[in-house]
Formats: C-alpha cells, sequence, structure tokens
C-alpha cells in the first residue's frame, strides 16, 4: 500500500506533492482535497495526522476533518490521539481538552491513550473538574485495568490536594504497582502527613530504590534524621542499588544528625559507584562534613571540584562562617567574584553571618548595602535578621533597633530574638522587655525567648521579675526544652540529657569528670555559677553545671574512644559560658581535639583555645 501511496504522489506536478503533504491551514487542505478529486488521485495521499493538527481547533473545520477521515482505513481516535499528545505537551494544554470535548461531541470513541493525554493536560493545568470528567471516562469505558492510567490518576488528585479522593482511587484499584505506592507516599509527603507517608511505606508489598530515597528525604524533611539514616542501613542490607538522589538523601541526613562515619563512608561509596563528579552529590558532602564539625575535609571536596556552582561557593562561605573563619570566608567569596560567579541572597547570609559572629560591623554594612546595589539581590528575612544579629552582637543595641523598626518588612521571631540575645549578653533589660513583647506574639510557645528574659533578670537579681517570667510560662503552657548532647561512637548515637544519671556508663562519666575537674582546678578552673540562674546555694548550682549534657557527652566520648582522635558533639541548645571555659581547658589536659555543634554555630576547642572569637 505505501509503495502504490508513494508512487502516486510522485506521479503529480512537483508544486501538488507539495500542497499534498505540506498544507498548513484549513483552506490549504481543502484546495489539496479539491485538486486530488479533480485528478482523481486517491485521499488516501494526504497525511491524516496533518489533517487532524490544523482542524482540530476550529468547531467548522473538525466537522470537516472528521468527514474527511472517516473515508481513511485507520481508525480516528488514533490519528486525534497523535494531535492531543501534541496538544497536552504544548504552552496552551487546554487546546487538548477542547479538542476532546468536541471528539465527544462528534462521537468519537476514546481508547487509553486519549484519556492519558487528556489526563495530562488536566494536571499540567491542575483542571480539578475536567480531571474528574476524564476519570469519569475511565470507568465508563472500562480502563480501570490499566495501571498506567490509574496512577495518573492518583497523581492526578494528589496533585490537586485531594488525598482523600486519592486515597480513594487507590483503596478501590482492582491492582496496583510499587508506582502507585511511590504516588500516594510522594503526595503524603507533599501534604505534610509525614506518619501516613510512612504507614503506607511500610504496607509496601515490594520497594524500589524510588520507595527508600523518598522515605529517606522525607525523614530528613520533617527532622527525623535518625530515622532516615536507619531507612538507609535497612535498605543497605537487603541489597538496594542506591543511586545519586539516595546519596543526597543519606548525606542530608547524617549532616543533620552529625553521623560523620557513615557520611565518610557514603562519600566513598559515591567514589566506588561513578557519582563522585556529581555536583549535586558534592554540594551536598561539603554540607555534610561542615555540619559534622569536619572543616578541612569541606575544603578539600570543595577544592577537588572541576567544576563549582553557586551552591558549592555559598556552602564553602556559609561553612567558614558557622567555624569561626569569617577572613577566610570573605577572601572565598572575593574568589567567587573574581571568577565571574554571581552571589545569591544564600551567598550573602553567609557572609553577614561571618561578620556577625567576627564583629566586621563596617564590613557587614557594605555587603548588606551592595547585594542590592551591585547584584540586584533584595534582603529576605534572613538577611535583616543578619543585619540585627551583627548589631547585637557589637553591642549597638540602639542601632539594632532602629534598624528592625525601618525594616519594609515585618519582623519575624529571628529578629527580635537576635535583638533580645544581644539584650543579654549586653545587659539591656529594657529593649529585652520590648524584643519579648513582640516575641509573645509572633512565637508564644517557644521557651527560649521566655528563659533568656527570665535570666536576664536574675543576672541583675530581679528574682520576682524573674519568678513572674517562669509563672507566665506556665501559665501559657510553654514547656523549657531540656538541654540534650548527642555523640556518634562506632556508628552508634549516645544521647545524654542535661542531669541524666541513667546511662549505663553514668559512674563511670562521673569519675571521669571529677577527675577532669581537678586537673582544670590546677589550671584556675572556676565554675561560673552566674550561667545557672537559680536563686540557690553555690555547691547546687555547681551540681547544675557539671551535669550539663555535653559535659556527660565529652566524658563519655574520653572514655570510650582511642586517645588522640576527635570527640565530636553535637548540642541542641547554645554552649554555655562555663561548658565553654571548660572544653577550652580539658582540650589541652587530654590533648584532644573537640568540636561542639551547638544551636547557633561550631566550637573547635583545641590545645586550650577555641576558633570562636566568643561563646555567643
Amino acid at each position: 500500500m505505501q509503495v502504490i501511496m508513494s508512487s502516486s504522489l510522485h506521479s503529480l506536478p512537483w508544486s501538488a506533492q507539495n500542497l499534498v503533504s505540506n498544507f498548513n491551514s484549513p483552506l490549504e487542505l481543502k484546495q489539496a482535497h479539491a485538486h486530488l478529486i479533480k485528478t482523481n488521485t486517491p485521499l488516501s495521499l494526504i497525511p491524516p495526522s496533518r489533517i487532524a493538527s490544523v482542524c482540530a481547533l476550529s468547531h467548522l473545520d473538525f466537522s470537516y476533518a472528521h468527514r474527511l477521515l472517516a473515508h481513511f482505513h485507520q481508525r480516528q481516535i488514533v490519528v486525534w490521539n497523535s494531535c492531543l499528545k501534541t496538544l497536552a505537551e504544548s504552552d496552551s494544554p487546554f487546546d487538548a481538552i477542547l479538542l476532546f470535548r468536541r471528539l465527544r461531541e462528534f462521537d468519537v470513541v476514546p481508547d487509553s491513550f486519549t484519556c492519558a493525554f487528556v489526563l495530562k493536560a488536566c494536571t499540567a493545568l491542575l483542571d480539578d473538574k475536567n480531571g474528574k470528567i476524564i476519570h469519569g471516562v475511565v470507568e465508563k469505558f472500562g480502563f480501570r485495568w490499566n495501571m498506567v492510567l490509574q496512577n495518573m490518576i492518583l497523581n492526578f488528585y494528589g496533585l490537586c490536594g485531594e488525598m482523600s479522593t486519592a486515597r480513594l482511587v487507590f483503596d478501590k484499584m482492582p491492582q496496583r504497582d510499587v508506582v502507585s505506592w511511590n504516588v500516594m507516599i510522594t503526595h503524603l509527603v507533599k501534604s505534610g502527613d509525614f506518619e501516613g507517608a510512612y504507614g503506607f511505606f511500610s504496607r509496601m508489598p515490594e520497594r524500589n530504590v524510588r520507595s527508600w530515597t523518598m522515605m529517606i528525604s522525607a525523614c530528613v524533611h520533617y527532622g527525623k534524621p535518625k530515622e532516615g539514616v536507619q531507612l538507609f542501613l535497612e535498605m543497605e542490607k537487603i541489597g538496594v542499588q542506591v543511586n545519586e538522589v539516595t546519596v543526597v538523601a543519606v548525606l542530608s541526613a547524617c549532616a543533620d544528625l552529625g553521623a560523620l562515619e557513615l557520611g565518610m563512608r557514603i562519600h566513598e561509596y559515591s567514589k566506588r559507584s561513578g557519582f563522585g563528579g556529581n555536583v549535586r552529590v558534592l554540594n551536598t558532602l561539603i554540607d555534610m562534613y561542615v555540619k559534622c564539625g569536619c572543616l578541612e575535609e569541606a575544603r578539600r571536596v570543595f577544592e577537588e571540584m572541576e567544576k563549582r556552582t553557586i551552591v558549592s561557593w555559598s556552602a564553602m562561605i556559609q561553612g567558614l562562617a558557622i567555624h569561626g573563619h569569617a577572613q577566610e570566608a570573605l577572601r572565598v567569596f572575593s574568589m567567587m567574584i573574581e571568577m565571574g560567579v554571581m552571589p545569591n541572597g544564600v551567598t550573602f547570609i553567609g557572609l553577614l553571618h561571618a561578620c556577625s559572629h567576627m564583629g566586621l560591623v563596617d564590613e557587614g554594612r557594605r555587603f548588606f548595602s551592595c547585594m542590592t546595589r551591585d547584584y540586584g539581590i533584595i534582603p529576605e528575612i534572613e538577611h535583616y535578621g543578619c543585619m540585627v544579629d551583627l548589631y547585637s552582637r557589637a553591642g549597638l543595641l540602639q542601632e539594632a533597633h532602629e534598624f528592625i523598626m525601618n525594616m519594609p518588612i515585618k519582623p519575624n521571631g529571628v529578629v527580635w530574638g537576635a535583638l533580645l540575645g544581644g539584650c543579654k549578653v549586653h545587659k539591656n533589660i529594657e529593649l529585652a522587655e520590648e524584643a519579648t513583647r513582640h516575641l509573645a506574639e509572633l512565637d508564644p510557645l517557644n521557651d527560649g525567648y521566655y528563659i533568656v528574659l527570665s535570666n536576664i533578670y536574675a543576672e541583675a537579681e530581679r528574682w520576682e521579675d524573674a519568678s513572674r517570667v517562669r509563672k507566665l510560662m506556665k501559665n501559657r503552657g510553654v514547656k523549657k526544652k531540656p538541654g540534650c548532647s548527642s555523640i556518634m561512637v562506632d556508628g552508634v548515637i549516645h544521647e545524654f540529657v542535661a542531669g541524666d544519671d541513667s546511662h549505663s556508663q553514668a559512674n563511670e562519666i562521673s569519675d571521669m569528670w571529677e577527675k577532669l575537674l581537678d586537673y582544670m582546678k590546677l589550671r584556675g578552673y572556676k565554675p561560673d555559677t552566674s550561667v545557672v540562674l537559680l536563686d540557690v546555694e553555690e555547691k547546687e548550682k555547681e551540681k547544675f553545671l557539671y551535669g550539663h549534657s555535653e559535659k556527660l557527652a565529652l566524658c563519655f566520648g574520653l572514655i570510650n574512644t582511642p586517645p588522640g582522635s576527635v570527640i565530636r558533639i553535637m548540642k541542641n541548645l547554645r554552649v554555655c559560658e562555663d561548658c565553654h571555659a571548660a572544653f577550652k581547658l580539658i582540650s589541652a589536659i587530654v590533648n584532644r581535639e573537640i568540636v561542639v555543634r551547638d544551636r547557633n554555630r561550631f566550637h573547635c576547642f583545641k590545645d586550650g583555645a577555641c576558633s570562636c572569637q566568643d561563646f555567643w
């Protein structure tokens, strides 16, 4: 047939061949049609897909095309499906929906491909109404056994935020595959239902690498990195082959958890598996090493990268900043600019962070000004927060307050919290009270702000005011978050809470602390009981100090790790002045490097000193 058609086409004059094969409008199509009739040439020479494409969007022209295509042996819906696919994937997917309506008006029977293409258009538009119509067509024409269609319907309802409908569809599916389960997990995670997603994951009859990776990423996103690491270890145990996306997810979990040993193992695995050059993997490695306190390893990854993105540069700048290497962070920024890489908002957060922790007020002001003037970056709330933190740390509290008052956007809890922190260090009760009033409205259940104000009163020996704040916390149902520190030894995370004596090695930890205390006192250590803001005897205050979670974790680490190895501790709150002073002395006594990651920054204690200019 094809040979006959080709022969017939070549028997036409060249102009006629061009008209029959390359018409671009309904008018040209009609001219080609007329020519074939006059010359008694078969209509089958006209490409049917071209007939559909030039006539699809006009009601009158569609009617003509419908009559014309009836003369072809090919089923009409096959021709129209090609057109539907093109329209659904175009910049105007609604045209596919309009064409589908015309097909139904002319009783052109759809097939499963028709439904798939139109559903794709509805999904692109999040067109809830027409998507439900297509769902009805699927049911009416008996396509519910088509797994691809069913999964598309699940995804459509998930994207439209109709999770209850998606669950109903899922429950009624005559059969499901791993894609069905993955679609449900994806949208449950996106909708904020972590427990629901984990429930689906747990019930999956089979899982692929995407299933595991999604759940690990969800754990990281919802602040459950420990569970994410456990999932990875389980995945690894049963022999599921990981991909680059899995590596990124697990490294993110390691970063949040401070799981350096696992992070390093994943790094080696990524090299062996050919992911070593993947920019996203390398960027996540920089972040992981930074957050695990291994700045040198982060530097090594950064320096060995063949191609760096703005994410790479920003991660390195931020890492140097939180480790107290402000000047080096500024040098890296200068290198970045010299290489023609344009900074973004995240880059400037790192730079302002560096300036803040090192007291570089003038440099911070310049960076804040130039981000808009030179790079067209509009400051966001994080940048304003960094500036308030910069002024507050430097003791410029009035300037910080004026800055807040003149902000073009409403200050949030982080901004007022930065001012409150400065008020505590520089003992400004009046501004602290104002900051707390705003914080009580913006973040009423955050225990930290109440405690800081209570501590400011206690330092000023205004015990009644301190007690009043504590009572206010109780009346509002705000509970004080206990200090918690963790340390990883031999791949196992050990957690300690302030005052905890329930650990299996509690007696050994206590003995170790007593020994350290004797050595520290010989070097002039005196417990800084001013940080225990309770109206109790000095001995009681010292007892509170000695039970701080980071001290317990440190003693445990000294007992259970080889001499000379680095001890890495993570704490959920800020390290207090006494622990900061004690750790400096201990680093010299035991000749060990001690890295502590607290809520604000990293402290690298070595040879009796800390990498940070101040403890705050």
